[in-house]
């Protein structure tokens, strides 16, 4: 696996680890020792075995901060930050990636080729042994096929998959009187009303009836009561990357 943040270029790669042409891939046999039958053991000796045992573990000293007595348990895993090492739930033949976004690249059985890049402000991503390539305004699917033309070159029939991980570059904006204010990904299309719902709703005391959407120099209207009601459905418009929601 690889991860960069910028270019890097990779020096050598380990032989064997299969897949590049003109390399033909290190076979090992392992043999090991002949193994040959113990005696077996006497049913007495088996049984004195047995009984001894829990006399033996009642012996062991109990570990460095345990009471005498106290069970012992599992040590803890750490935990994963909320969608960490996750995809990100978007429709790899429709989302267009964009800068800031991460992207997680995957060549079966190439771990050299695969591995976790982020895209540049301008739009473009550096991997290994191929430069940098364009990759703003492409779907997943059109990015792996691009690659694959590109590992074609490298490897003999790359089976190429591109996910991508965090959503960066196209995010909403919701401020004032909403129980979660903050900035939020626009992962796929979502209307005022759904955006608003992930924000935990207006407050108690927010004016409901002129929620304000600002798309650059222009102003939306949206009413909440109305729209939870099922009237004048038409204020429920989708939201846009960059959308500010307003809640006085």
């Amino acid at each position: 696996m690889w991860k960069m943040t910028g270019r890097c270029s990779i020096i050598r790669r380990i032989e064997g680890s299969g897949g590049f042409k003109g390399r033909p891939p290190v076979s090992m046999r392992i043999q090991g020792p002949s193994m040959r039958s113990n005696r077996p053991m006497t049913l007495a000796a088996l049984f004195a075995g047995l009984v001894c045992l829990p006399w033996i573990f009642a012996q062991q000293p109990a570990p460095a901060g345990q009471a005498k007595g106290q069970e012992s348990k599992a040590p803890a895993t750490a935990e994963k930050a909320p969608g960490e090492g996750l995809a990100a739930p978007v429709d790899p033949k429709t989302y267009k990636i964009g800068p800031e976004d991460v992207l997680r690249l995957l060549v079966w059985r190439e771990p050299e080729l695969s591995g976790m890049v982020g895209v540049r402000p301008d739009g473009m991503i550096t991997i290994p042994l191929v430069g940098e390539i364009q990759v703003n305004g492409l779907t997943p699917l059109e990015l792996a096929a691009k690659l694959k033309e590109e590992y074609s070159k490298l490897v003999n029939n790359p089976v190429v998959s591109v996910e991508v991980t965090q959503v960066r570059s196209k995010k909403y904006y919701l401020s004032g009187n909403v129980n979660r204010p903050g900035q939020f990904p626009l992962v796929v299309p979502i209307t005022v009303l759904e955006a608003l719902t992930l924000g935990g709703g207006p407050s108690e005391f927010a004016n409901k009836k002129k929620i304000v959407i600002m798309r650059g120099t222009k102003r939306f209207y949206f009413n909440w009561n109305e729209v939870i009601k099922g009237k004048n459905l038409d204020q429920n418009i989708y939201v846009e990357n960059g959308d500010f929601i307003i809640v006085n």
